[in-house]
């Protein structure tokens, strides 16, 4: 080793044991032990990764791993200062150290220029820390960086998917997301009318509106991601903001749902396909950026009328799509995991993608809902809805989203959203909305609409008790779902105790009675009952012991209830009921779904069944009420629940109305 080159190893050294001691200075929160302008000029000379002598092999290692920390470094320096979390001498010193930088050394060229590194990892690292300095000199002077503006609307106008798009699309996604943690709303409106001209060109041409197939680069399945995440926020911006009317640019899941849908269609990319379902998903469940821990910042936003009118069309082009057959060409892979997909020829035994099946199910359901509440008064849509619901039964079948026959259309949504409690908590609100729509404007009697609702499998009654089946009727789980705020539980229970007290015959039949003899709310009597004899109760056949659940309810230990001393006493949820409903209870295989019996009808004899599966019914109803109450009176439970209290105490006075007739 010559002169040179251990002189340029020596200065490589240097300038990491410098950057290392700027760093620990800076968690520790002080100021740096050398002066401003040496630390930004280091700075500033590690994110050029300049390395001088020694063998260029050697040179270009060091460079990389240079401006690797000296990036790293620059972007906790940014985040350390956006946060408030220095003070004092240190704070000031680091501010000056970032002045020097971005006003008299001009950095910001500099990091952009990494954006179309050959590097991905320094293409990366870039646009992570050239989002956080903008989003810091943003939030300081009010004003769009305009090295790092002009770079990004070039590259939506004119790149090609790669490199470079890529750090533009996550860089703007990630400073937009933060305006939004941090409620700068007027600096968030303005930044999106800045970019709102590009954005829309880019999203024409990667979402135009007449194409029949996907054709782009190997690069474009990224990109395309990356895009998608950019729209979620987009979107989100716009229920946010106070101008009072959306951007285009955060308009675009309704402006382009056709090619959203036929990205699903005919991309190669099984990804791409998912991802794109997901954000369909979202945007319909109004579940736009659940995943950004926004700690409450949409919670309060009212609903927009650009976003209703989107969602509408989405909704309509959704329907449009299924009735011409679009869920034949969604492609659901087997053997799906966290890395991917095991490709394999042999799909026998291999379960589907839950995830997809239950996004694309959740989509179409809640079209149909949004169909229903946007029709014009006195519309008959009842034979369209029919036709939907069978295209969806008709795709999970094809699909084979259940591994036993499932001949009971209800049990589908046990089934196939049982592991996942707040996909389950949607699913049953849609139907219920569907199924009270549907009743509305079906102008047939109540007998009729219930039997037309299995057929479909939208009857309430049966979803209802097909939940309470996979919690083995244990209260202490539906408590927990009333105190969490990660499901719509609350607002489902309201509305289907609202409908249950008014139709009780309705669920003594979906329990399975044969012969139902009482008076329907109106007073009069339906002759043998809803259910007539000979027929086949809601119930009979459906599954119902079979649930799909992350925990084995009723063989865990972890359910427990308060004694009247205010300690929680460990109770198994079946020490709550009777002998009886060893019947009902459930077994969960790891490798696929199993019944111990058939049906309820093979146990014993139909009315046993229905009056054991009624009285675990109230009773669980009736325990929930009783915790709730103690709950209330120690000013423990979380919310006001005496309308919930109502309802509960309304369902046991119709049981107690229903044994003495």
């Amino acid at each position: 080793m010559d002169l040179t080159e251990r002189a340029a190893l020596s200065s490589t050294r240097e300038a990491f044991c410098c950057l290392t001691d700027c760093y620990q200075c800076l968690l520790r929160g002080s100021r740096p032990n050398m002066s401003g302008a040496e630390v930004a000029r280091l700075l500033f000379s590690g994110v050029c990764g300049r390395v001088t002598g020694g063998d260029i092999q050697d040179s270009a290692e060091s460079a990389w791993q240079l401006t690797g920390f000296s990036l790293s470094l620059l972007r906790k320096i940014c985040c350390r200062l956006s946060v408030q979390s220095l003070d004092g001498d240190g704070r000031v010193s680091w501010v000056d150290i970032l002045g020097l930088l971005f006003e008299h050394m001009d950095l910001m060229p500099q990091l952009v220029h990494h954006f179309h590194a050959e590097d991905q990892v320094i293409s990366h690292l870039a646009a992570k820390t050239a989002s956080v300095c903008v989003f810091y000199l943003l939030s300081r002077s009010g004003t769009v960086c305009p090295v790092w503006q002009k770079k990004c609307r070039q590259a939506f106008s004119s790149s090609p998917p790669g490199p470079e798009l890529d750090a533009c699309l996550w860089s703007l996604t990630e400073v937009l997301k933060k305006l939004l943690k941090h409620s700068h709303q007027v600096l968030l409106g303005e930044l999106v009318a800045t970019f709102d001209c590009s954005l829309t060109a880019l999203c024409s041409k990667f979402l135009p509106e007449q194409r029949t197939e996907v054709t782009f680069s190997s690069c474009w399945g990224t990109t395309f991601c990356l895009l998608l995440d950019l729209l979620e926020v987009l979107t989100t911006s716009g229920l946010i903001c106070d101008s009072g009317v959306c951007l285009r640019s955060q308009r675009i899941p309704g402006i382009h749902s056709a090619a959203l849908l036929m990205t699903v269609s005919c991309c190669s990319e099984y990804f791409v396909k998912k991802r794109t379902v997901l954000l369909l998903k979202r945007f319909l469940l109004q579940k736009l950026g659940d995943d950004w821990s926004l700690e409450g910042v949409l919670s309060t936003v009212g609903e927009h009328k650009d976003f209703s009118a989107d969602r509408s069309v989405l909704a309509q082009s959704i329907l449009k799509a299924v009735a011409d057959n679009w869920l034949l060409s969604v492609q659901v892979e087997h053997a799906v995991f966290f890395g991917g997909v095991l490709h394999s020829q042999a799909t026998e035994g291999l379960k589907p993608d839950g995830m997809m099946l239950r996004a694309v199910s959740l989509v179409l359901l809640k079209s149909i809902e949004l169909h229903f509440q946007t029709a014009a008064p006195g519309v008959d849509s009842t034979t369209e809805v029919n036709s939907y619901l069978h295209h969806l039964w008709t795709f999970l079948k094809q699909c084979n989203a259940s591994q036993i026959e499932v001949t009971h259309s209800c049990s589908w949504i046990s089934l196939l959203f049982g592991e996942q409690d707040d996909d389950l908590m949607e699913a049953a609100s849609a139907f219920l909305s569907i199924f009270l729509s549907y009743r509305r404007c079906s102008g047939l009697d109540d007998y009729s609409v219930l039997e037309a609702a299995c057929a479909s499998g939208c009857n309430p009654h049966c979803h209802f008790v097909l939940l309470l089946q996979s919690l083995s009727f244990d209260h202490s789980i539906l408590l927990d779902f009333l105190i969490s705020s990660e499901t719509c539980f609350l607002e489902y229970f309201v509305r289907y105790l609202k409908y249950l007290r008014g139709d009780w015959q309705g669920f003594t039949a979906a329990s399975g009675h044969r012969k139902v003899s009482l008076a329907d709310s109106h007073g009069s009597e339906l002759g043998e009952g809803l259910q007539p004899k000979g027929s086949v109760s809601p119930l009979e056949g459906s599954s119902l012991d079979v649930g799909l659940r992350l925990v084995e309810y009723d063989n865990s230990d972890e359910s427990s209830e308060e004694s009247p001393d205010g300690h929680k006493e460990s109770k198994s949820p079946t020490a709550l009921m009777t002998d009886s409903s060893s019947k009902m209870k459930t077994k969960h295989s790891s490798s696929m779904i199993q019944s111990e019996q058939g049906c309820p009808t093979e146990a014993a004899p139909l009315e046993q069944e229905t009056c054991d599966t009624l009285e675990k019914t109230v009773s669980c109803l009736s325990e929930l009420r009783e915790v709730v109450t103690r709950l209330q009176t120690k000013k423990l439970f979380p919310y006001n629940p005496s309308s919930l209290l109502k309802l509960l105490a309304q369902v046991e006075t119709c049981q107690r109305s229903s044994l003495s007739v």
